[in-house]
């Protein structure tokens, strides 16, 4: 087995279809599997799997499991030599083999991503600086990765990074296994930033390939701003020691006192 697709489902009935039919015409010729971990969805999203993509390996877990701990559960009996995570809410718009023989030929490569499209096809950032006392004050920040990064327009074919975004993750299944996989201290947000830096400072490369694209729907948006910034205190404060820390928890400080001037005036 080459490859192990894991995806975590909570009430996502209506991305499956495309999510799994982009996923068997992009892998096509790939040795693979499909593993879906489902948090107790409530909108039929099992019985459509059973009925529709029964060969799909499902995992109905009898509790909401959050993001993380939902990938470590459904990587444990994943077969493949390699994982991709990516979220139900996607869809892959190039063949995914140059991805992977990337990796699999060359072993400096601890994680890989590709270029996040919306739903209307609009380019989004999705690889970024890890968390710093400069960045945190204004988290959109840790997107200010230079000129190609904010326009798209890139001009090579990859590009290192500290971090990417958890909705598209290739990478080797020992390497996850090494680093232990997601923190599950993290039930949503910042979990994929904590990963990173993890296959980080076990040596590894993390990799940009803007080459290949898909498309994610939801995203992020502002009403998940606590979230965000509770798991970003948790990165801190498992990441980060001494003046360099006391820094970056003063500097996320001032970006939660700003967050809550401007509810309080409306903004």
């Amino acid at each position: 087995m080459e490859l192990s697709v894991i995806i975590v489902n909570y009430n996502g009935m209506k991305y499956l279809k495309g999510c799994f039919d982009s996923l068997y015409d992009k892998l096509s010729g790939i040795n693979f599997e499909i593993i879906v971990l489902d948090n107790m969805s409530a909108d039929g999203s099992c019985e459509y799997i059973k009925q529709h993509y029964p060969e799909v390996r499902l995992i109905e877990s009898s509790q909401n499991l959050g993001f993380g701990r939902g990938n470590n559960t459904a990587v444990e009996v994943a077969k493949g030599e390699y994982l991709l995570l990516i979220n139900n809410d996607t869809i892959v718009q190039d063949h995914l083999a140059p991805a992977l023989d990337f990796v699999q030929k060359d072993n400096t490569i601890g994680a890989l991503g590709i270029r996040m499209l919306d739903g209307n096809g609009n380019y989004l950032i999705s690889a970024a600086n890890f968390p710093n006392p400069f960045n945190m004050v204004r988290l959109k920040n840790m997107f200010l990765m230079g000129p190609e990064f904010r326009s798209g327009n890139f001009t090579k074919a990859f590009y290192d990074v500290d971090w990417l975004g958890g909705s598209f993750l290739l990478m080797p299944k020992k390497i996850y296994d090494n680093v232990g996989g997601f923190d599950q201290d993290y039930f949503m947000y910042g979990e994929d930033v904590d990963l990173c830096k993890k296959v980080a400072d076990a040596g590894y490369r993390r990799v940009f390939m803007p080459g290949l694209s898909y498309i994610h729907f939801v995203g992020y948006n502002n009403s998940r701003d606590n979230l965000v910034v509770k798991g970003h205190e948790m990165y801190i404060e498992k990441h980060k020691s001494g003046i360099d820390k006391m820094l970056t928890t003063a500097a996320l400080s001032i970006n939660k006192m700003i967050k809550k001037v401007k509810k309080v005036i409306g903004l």
